[in-house]
């Protein structure tokens, strides 16, 4: 084992960052899905690289921008992410039949990405791909700076969203105490919709944020299970900064790891942070 240059070092470092800042992107819907909803949906995997799909098809075909894909795969996340909710609500499922349910709905959905898309991997051409930005012998890549922005935007929002909103007050109290906050007139299945539908939504950004930073495949999503988990886990379930922290925080674990030894020690990084969450903090997962 070789100790590398100050500039790989830091050039990792600055990767980790923004690998990091889509690990906690992706987990922000899953663990407010989870921490306020009480349902692993795993179908947010689903969700996102149908979404990173939809981005590429219309990217490549229909010649739109990236970014403006967001007009319609956002609201069409949030369609699908009220309805599975409602679906869920309708025949008062338990949590862990949630998590069979969502399992389903994942392996449907890579079903029919494999059968329109095919197994192949794809990576979405845009004019974003070869823009980079350098400071000093450090380059950022413009892919990778918008996702970081974005996932920091998105969780300060939704952080004020749930700190300073009746909203947000409202989905705190019913994920507290569901008896309580019913009796003072919150509407908890209404709530329960739109927090699902905004779950959704978020993993269609990122999706999109997906698409253009790496190579999308259908098999691909199961990839992400892991250390996504162990982000929101870290994180705090029902949190919308700590997924962000702690994905950074695995993320540049991971770079360091990959740059000191070498890539296969990299899963290791998420897969030990999650069985120390698992042995120090069982409480964490309720």
């Amino acid at each position: 084992m070789s100790w590398p240059s100050w500039t790989l070092l830091a050039q990792s470092i600055l990767s980790g960052i923004f690998v990091g800042a889509l690990y906690g992107l992706l987990g922000l819907g899953l663990g407010l899905s989870w921490g306020l909803l009480r349902t692993i949906n795993l179908a947010h995997f689903a969700f996102a690289f149908l979404s990173a799909y939809l981005c590429y098809q219309m990217t490549v075909v229909a010649h739109i921008d990236p970014l403006l894909t967001l007009f319609a795969i956002v609201p069409l996340m949030f369609a699908f992410g009220a309805g599975l909710h409602a679906l869920s609500d309708r025949f008062k499922l338990t949590p862990f039949s949630s998590l069979l349910l969502t399992f389903g709905v994942m392996g449907i959905v890579e079903s029919v990405m494999q059968t329109l898309w095919t197994a192949d991997p794809r990576k979405m051409e845009s004019a974003y791909a070869d823009m980079k930005l350098r400071a000093g012998p450090l380059f950022l890549p413009i892919p990778e700076v918008l996702t970081l922005l974005v996932a920091v935007a998105v969780s300060l929002a939704a952080w004020w969203v749930l700190k300073h909103t009746d909203l947000g007050k409202a989905l705190r109290a019913s994920a507290e105490d569901a008896p309580v906050a019913a009796a003072f007139g919150i509407n908890q299945r209404l709530n329960g919709y739109l927090l699902a539908g905004l779950c959704a939504a978020l993993a269609g950004v990122a999706g999109v944020c997906i698409a253009l930073s790496t190579s999308i495949s259908p098999s691909q999503m199961y990839a992400w299970v892991g250390v996504v988990f162990a982000a929101v886990m870290l994180g705090g379930l029902g949190s919308a900064l700590g997924p962000l922290v702690a994905g950074i925080v695995i993320g540049v674990s991971e770079a360091v790891t990959m740059a000191v030894t070498s890539p296969s020690w990299a899963p290791l990084v998420s897969f030990t942070l999650l069985i120390a969450i698992l042995l120090v903090r069982p409480g964490r997962v309720r």
